[in-house]
């Protein structure tokens, strides 16, 4: 495959209520296509979210929406635009990054968890610098995580909600 460049196009998810703001790396092929994140049916964030916060899984953007704003998290992703290979974080390179010392600057966010290794190590690399920010790693709802079971990953993920 072929090293495509990328932009993020659909904005972030948060409001004044937002406490936990959780971001990825880049949108999927799949999140993309949908316009939305995790969007990938393997993907298991909104079971994880589901499951954490005693929901039933969303089925529906607008669903997904209101089970974040409702519980006071934000979502968005560290990379403004990249080139990338199909949806492969080890291929991201030339990486422009989302404005996230903006958005914490106007919410009240008061944890900040990255969704796998990638968007931690991307968040430290060009964004803890500008936001003095901490990021909580979280492991990544990705099946191409399989080293961890939904289970493993629900529990790991309450631990943002004490």
């Amino acid at each position: 495959m072929e090293y495509e460049r990328v932009q993020h196009t659909f904005p972030p998810v948060y409001d004044e209520n937002s406490r936990i703001l959780i971001l990825g790396s880049l949108p999927s092929v799949k999140s993309r296509e949908q316009n939305f994140y995790y969007g990938h049916k393997q993907n298991r964030f909104w079971k994880v979210m589901a499951e954490v916060l005693g929901s039933s899984v969303p089925e529906t953007i607008e669903e997904k929406r209101k089970l974040l704003l409702a519980n006071g998290i934000a979502l968005w992703d560290v990379i403004a635009e990249c080139d990338v290979v199909g949806s492969s974080d080890s291929s991201i390179r030339n990486v422009t990054v989302n404005d996230i010392a903006g958005l914490l600057q106007k919410t009240r966010i008061e944890k900040v968890a990255a969704n796998g290794g990638k968007a931690k190590q991307l968040y430290d690399k060009y964004l803890y610098q500008e936001t003095g920010r901490e990021i909580i790693a979280m492991p990544s709802t990705s099946p191409a995580n399989a080293a961890w079971s939904l289970e493993r990953l629900v529990e790991a993920y309450r631990g943002l909600f004490v």
